[in-house]
């Protein structure tokens, strides 16, 4: 069992961070490409948090953090602070949708459950960090 455990982790890693990379990335693109009132309606949800003061530009950092979190979660690049971010990301977003009175789990609509499920994912990946096939590792070589 330990030899299929130390073959085959670091490609599950790689699937995990690919699968989900690519799907957040998916995600984060009609947000970034959506302009300043996208940008203004998703910096708005940060009030949920106590922060009221430039919803622009914390809409904008949002999108910003899916896409390109999620193509820097697939290459393995900068993994770590990514995760963290895609995870804070995710918190904001379940506090919206507690904050809009949505329910836990619903199916086929909006619902907290979603987003603090994939923030579960990105705090493991980035306490599990990026595994061997990843541009940090070349990047960032330890010696």
């Amino acid at each position: 069992m330990n030899y299929f455990n130390d073959t085959f982790r670091d490609a599950g890693i790689l699937m995990l961070r690919f699968g989900i990379g690519f799907m957040i990335m998916l995600h984060g693109y009609p947000k970034i490409t959506g302009g300043p009132e996208t940008w203004a309606f998703l910096g708005s949800t940060m009030a949920n948090i106590g922060i009221t003061f430039w919803p622009v530009f914390w809409g904008f950092m949002a999108a910003v953090t899916e896409f390109f979190g999620g193509i820097f979660l697939m290459l393995g690049l900068l993994h770590r602070v990514s995760a963290a971010l895609l995870t804070f990301t995710m918190f904001v977003a379940a506090m919206m949708h507690y904050s809009n009175g949505d329910p836990f789990m619903q199916p086929g609509g909006p619902d907290i459950a979603y987003a603090v499920e994939l923030g579960i994912v990105f705090f493991a990946m980035a306490l599990i960090g990026p595994g061997k096939y990843a541009l940090d590792n070349l990047i960032f070589k330890k010696k």
